[in-house]
């Protein structure tokens, strides 16, 4: 038995081949499947934010035409894959991997990726993650770490990049985080400082594995 995915008009079916017979079952309208509840991003309370953003814009009114909201399942065909691939490299990665993924995360219950769509291309033009560590210190607290800001090249200048950062910067708070913290190169440091992040003193160290080291 073969296992599938058809997508027809965004509505996806799970197939599965026995011998020479498909069998379809909906998975229904998968625009409509986010990785988290839209609300959380509705529900967002901006009235103790500082910085200040350009006249008409901020996390809950971006510029005209863009909107935030959660990934969903159907952002593989919408360019969220190619918005990554201007941060970092990101492989090939096929539509079966990337559901498992999804739907992985999903379950998990501590990612939270947030893109900008533009509502008239119907395509993503920016991403961010919120990744949520469940910690024993803090009373059982819990932490949040930046990951993978990036806006496609052409959007650039819009505040887009401090739209997504603010967005998470604020559902983290919302979550009950003791705190939020990033890695950046010195270049970026500027750009964060202007949210309110701060040095601490600590040393960012890493270790890479090769694909043949693993």
């Amino acid at each position: 038995m073969k296992r599938f995915y058809l997508c027809l008009h965004r509505l996806h079916y799970n197939c599965k081949i026995i011998g020479s017979r498909i069998i379809l079952s909906k998975l229904g309208n998968m625009d409509q499947n986010f990785l988290f509840d839209p609300s959380i991003l509705a529900d967002l309370d901006y009235s103790s934010w500082k910085s200040s953003f350009r006249p008409g814009v901020s996390p809950h009114t971006p510029p005209h035409g863009l909107k935030v909201r959660p990934l969903c399942a159907t952002d593989y065909d919408k360019g969220f894959l190619g918005v990554l691939a201007q941060l970092t490299k990101v492989g090939t990665v096929t539509r079966e991997q990337f559901m498992a993924r999804f739907n992985a995360m999903k379950d998990d219950k501590s990612y939270y990726v947030c893109v900008i769509e533009d509502l008239n291309k119907r395509e993503v033009i920016g991403a961010a993650t919120l990744v949520i560590e469940q910690k024993f210190i803090h009373s059982c607290g819990m932490r949040a770490r930046v990951e993978d800001v990036v806006v496609d090249d052409t959007y650039r200048g819009k505040q887009l990049g401090k739209i997504l950062t603010v967005v998470l910067i604020m559902l983290s708070k919302h979550l009950g985080c003791y705190k939020i913290s990033l890695e950046c190169t010195d270049q970026k440091l500027p750009f964060y400082q202007q949210v309110g992040f701060k040095q601490d003193g600590t040393n960012y160290m890493v270790r890479r594995w090769e694909q043949n080291d693993v």
